[in-house]
């Protein structure tokens, strides 16, 4: 049954991933606005390589990875122990509009973030922090001031 609902979730988002004409457009994201948004977030989850996993799974670097495959963590949903899809920032972007819609079984207790440009901010702050570090560096804060876009 578990795999069942796995599937149709992904049916339905693969679609939507793939078809130019229906893909959600998502916004270019704000990395501190990113910051301040993925405050709800620190209740269960670090972006931070040293603070590992807390109620839920670390962040860190979570782009490229398996979902639900995350060494360490014991407590994934039946639906994440079982897949075997990648998190991109596109699909992280459908995911966190709504949670529960998207994964019924999920073990995540937000509701998720409605907000497009909220969900976008987000994703920017999780590429930074997740790659560079929580702060950016001197060198990607002049980037930023002259518009130049660092690529993750």
């Amino acid at each position: 049954m578990k795999r069942w609902s796995l599937f149709l979730a992904l049916a339905i988002a693969a679609p939507m991933l793939l078809a130019q004409d229906f893909a959600p457009v998502m916004p270019e994201g704000d990395y501190e606005r990113g910051r301040l948004v993925f405050g709800q977030c620190r209740t269960c989850h670090y972006p931070e390589k040293e603070m590992g996993h807390n109620n839920g799974p670390s962040l860190h670097r979570i782009f490229g990875q398996v979902a639900g495959k995350q060494p360490g963590f014991e407590h994934y949903s039946d639906t994440f122990r079982e897949a075997e899809f990648v998190w991109t920032p596109q699909l992280l972007f459908l995911w966190l509009a709504d949670p529960l819609a998207m994964f019924p079984d999920t073990t995540m207790m937000a509701r998720g973030i409605p907000d497009p440009q909220q969900r976008a901010d987000l994703i920017a702050y999780l590429k930074r922090a997740s790659v560079r570090g929580v702060e950016p560096s001197p060198e990607e804060m002049a980037e930023s001031e002259t518009g130049k876009e660092t690529e993750f």
